[in-house]
């Protein structure tokens, strides 16, 4: 790999983690080539090499979000043995991740998909299509864990992964929107309960250093 190239690698990777952070607090839609060019102090020319429009500087900053969810959140959750455990741990990872602030807005998609519910375009599409992506593994490791027998044979599975993804989605909204990490543990209780689990939140749930308000 030449400098040049290298160059040009570093530079599309350092524009994305700016603009995965900003859209988490001012949007997806307010991301643009020439605010991230000022904000980097890099050449507007530059910036729009490497994406071309705003559009797709959208399409990649989510693609750059889905790397980094998964770094911290899916992979530390898939190293723990298949069933109840592994579905407990993705959710505590999420709230880990969130709570920590990984993002300055929380979790970045519990903030685009509110942002992009309603609207129409490509951007909207990418947006469903990772929230199917997710419902579906959801759902998975709920069958896995009836399959392990850590779940009741009757369990509805769908909605097990929409009641559990909506005690997710409403820990990050309020934690964020109060800056109180209590709902983050409220949240965990909820599930542990609803998963038949009892006992408070694990220290895998919770960020070093960071304190209950």
């Amino acid at each position: 790999m030449d400098g040049r190239h290298a160059r040009g690698i570093h530079t599309r990777r350092v524009t994305l983690a700016r603009a995965v952070d900003l859209a988490t607090v001012s949007g997806l839609d307010g991301l643009t080539l020439g605010g991230l060019a000022a904000d980097l102090r890099l050449s507007k020319s530059g910036i729009f090499a490497h994406f071309g429009s705003k559009e797709e500087l959208q399409l990649a900053t989510i693609a750059f979000a889905e790397e980094i969810f998964t770094e911290h959140v899916l992979r530390p959750a898939f190293q723990m043995p298949r069933g109840k455990p592994r579905l407990l741990a993705l959710f505590e990872r999420w709230m880990a991740f969130s709570r920590g602030r990984v993002f300055t807005g929380g979790c970045f998609f519990s903030a685009v998909t509110a942002e992009f519910d309603a609207r129409e375009g490509r951007v909207h599409d990418v947006v469903v299509e990772w929230r199917q992506v997710w419902m579906d593994l959801l759902q998975r490791l709920a069958s896995e864990a009836v399959e392990e027998g850590h779940l009741p044979e009757d369990t509805d599975v769908a909605q097990l992964a929409f009641e559990l993804n909506a005690f997710g989605r409403a820990a990050n909204h309020d934690g964020v929107l109060t800056n109180a990490n209590i709902h983050y543990d409220r949240a965990l209780t909820a599930i542990r309960a609803r998963l038949g689990e009892s006992g408070g939140v694990s220290q895998q749930a919770r960020e070093p250093g960071v304190d209950d308000r």
